[in-house]
């Protein structure tokens, strides 16, 4: 005689689903609180229901405050960074993919130790070395031109401390050995099949990369990119040490600093500059979502 076990397991089922529930509410309710203050003329340290509803903390955001600045720099950091990532991930996981050389394991498992090296344990050694390199680009600067505003200008670009070139490099270094994993787990589930047909038809190397591995790996790059992308979209300790000046600050700096006032918090800007500082990464995400799915079943199948 059969027994079936139905009730028992949606009875435990619903327990489950109940307790999902209760975590994700209370998970979500910071961000609700976020998002309710950001537009709350009374904005609190305690979560309401705003009586009226105003868009004044975004516009003093972008008018009044460094807001703007604060973005800008984030947004270009964080973009050449990533861009950057994508271009040294693609041909570092290529090349690891179609080697077969004895030190390719020993290589791999050196690049995701990297990675697993704390950040601030290397912060002694990096600043070091970006160091050294910045009196070199100082030197450099100084030599080719006597007007103290362009040197100025030049070494905001291009100094490795204190300068746009250094974070950038910071954060494509910091986030590169993961990138470089899923790139060459990716390139390993694409056939070689298909580049030995584009070889036969008469296509070169820089055409086969083009309009056949590029196409074939986008959702490994989505995948590298968004990781790359939030990981240093929300660092705040590299940008702390490599930066002293103002202009160059970014959003998780921007924020640190405007809760840090002597004078009385603003809620509504500190609110309003958290929906700013989220929407970047939901989007990324919301767009990059369909290629992680391809990623994580299976990669091409072919």
């Amino acid at each position: 005689m059969t027994h079936t076990h139905s009730l028992p397991e949606s009875a435990s089922n619903r327990k489950a689903y109940m307790t999902l529930i209760m975590i994700s509410f209370f998970c979500l309710i910071p961000f609700f609180w976020v998002l309710l203050a950001a537009f709350d003329p009374n904005a609190t340290q305690f979560l309401a229901i705003p009586k009226d509803v105003t868009v004044a903390h975004f516009w003093n955001l972008f008018a009044n405050e460094s807001g703007l600045r604060w973005i800008v720099n984030s947004v270009l950091i964080v973009g050449l960074a990533t861009l950057l990532t994508l271009i040294f991930a693609g041909f570092g996981g290529y090349a690891l993919s179609r080697t077969n050389a004895w030190w390719k394991r020993p290589l791999l498992y050196a690049i995701i130790l990297v990675r697993i090296v704390p950040p601030p344990a290397l912060i002694v050694p990096v600043y070091k070395v970006m160091l050294a390199l910045n009196d070199m680009v100082n030197s450099v600067i100084i030599s080719i031109t006597d007007n103290v505003e362009h040197q100025l200008v030049l070494s905001r670009i291009f100094s490795f401390v204190d300068g746009y070139l250094g974070l950038i490099l910071i954060h494509t270094a910091m986030q590169l050995p993961l990138a470089i994993w899923i790139m060459k787990t990716f390139f390993d589930a694409i056939p070689k099949d298909y580049e030995e047909a584009a070889a036969l038809d008469g296509a070169s190397q820089i055409q086969t990369v083009r309009h056949v591995l590029i196409p074939l790996a986008l959702p490994g790059f989505a995948a590298a990119g968004l990781f790359a992308f939030i990981n240093a979209w929300g660092d705040f300790l590299m940008p702390l040490m490599f930066t002293s000046s103002p202009e160059l600050q970014t959003l998780p700096l921007g924020m640190f600093r405007a809760f840090l006032r002597v004078d009385a918090i603003d809620y509504g800007f500190l609110t309003a500059l958290a929906v700013i500082y989220t929407l970047p990464a939901v989007i990324a995400f919301s767009f990059a979502r369909k290629f992680l799915t391809q990623t994580f079943s299976g990669g091409v199948k072919g």
